[in-house]
């Protein structure tokens, strides 16, 4: 392992002043930022674009895999961070299928992440409370892929503080075209009519049946588009677009997104004064 990289000259560091200034100062900006959320305001549910490893590598003169390597803390923290104000469902975007067209090393590193990230957290998933989920055609992953997954859902399957939900190798066309599939079959062999397809017939084909749909769309590094995620459960939710690259993304970050969140006024079509 290459020696850590100081960014400080040795002759300029007052390390006490460090310890006992900046440290501090950032702890208590980030108690603040946490104690302005309301928590009867919080989301049920929030789902994150997670963007920006490979820019965010690069910038440093690293190999883009470090930047997802880099970007597994994130995870970590903002999974926490969302636990600690009451968060019930926390949906990655970690893999889509159009990722497959990535370098082919470069999505062998991925996998390879996957299976060394669910194996290494598991002990604190569980210490945590979280239990982790997927989304998304887990089928088609490599078999040592999803072997670790469907460990790592079945060893955490009874926690019940946070849902980790990761969507990978997912696409929303996919997600819709298989429910209408789905739907289609049952019509033809007569075991559902046509005219009983309703809002909650099709959700429950989906493969988010029974999780909310999210109330807030995070995504990181500057790009305002949704690519592909969640086109039919993010129908009402509050988008949020933040020019910070994913591994810079922490609790600070996840708290200014959610009192942006909480100051906006939610209509559902109605008006304010309806909405009282």
């Amino acid at each position: 392992m290459p020696p850590a990289i100081n960014i400080f000259p040795a002759e300029v560091i007052d390390y006490q002043f460090f310890a006992l200034q900046i440290l501090p100062n950032k702890s208590a900006a980030m108690s603040d930022l946490k104690s302005q959320i309301i928590p009867d305001k919080v989301p049920r549910h929030i789902a994150i674009i997670m963007d920006g490893n490979g820019r965010w590598a690069k910038q440093k003169g690293m190999p883009r895999v470090l930047g997802h390597r880099s970007g597994v803390k994130s995870v970590r923290d903002v999974t926490e961070a969302a636990a600690e104000i009451g968060v019930q469902y926390l949906t990655l975007y970690a893999f889509s299928t159009e990722n497959w067209n990535r370098p082919p090393a470069e999505v062998t590193a991925l996998m390879t992440l996957l299976v060394e990230t669910i194996k290494g957290e598991i002990r604190d998933l569980n210490k945590n409370g979280v239990r982790l989920m997927a989304i998304g055609d887990i089928e088609a992953l490599p078999a040592a892929s999803l072997k670790a997954l469907r460990q790592g859902m079945e060893d955490t399957k009874n926690n019940t503080r946070i849902t980790l939900v990761l969507a990978l190798n997912y696409s929303a066309k996919w997600e819709i075209l298989r429910a209408a599939r789905q739907l289609a079959e049952q019509a033809r062999t007569g075991t559902l009519l046509p005219a009983d397809i309703n809002e909650s017939v099709f959700e429950n084909a989906l493969s988010t049946q029974g999780i909310p749909d999210p109330e807030l769309l995070i995504r990181t590094s500057g790009e305002t588009r949704i690519s592909n995620f969640l086109l039919w459960q993010i129908a009402y939710a509050e988008l949020y677009f933040t020019p910070v690259f994913w591994p810079d993304f922490g609790k600070k970050e996840l708290f200014e997104a959610i009192l942006s969140y909480q100051r906006r006024e939610r209509r559902f079509g109605m008006t304010s004064e309806q909405i009282g």
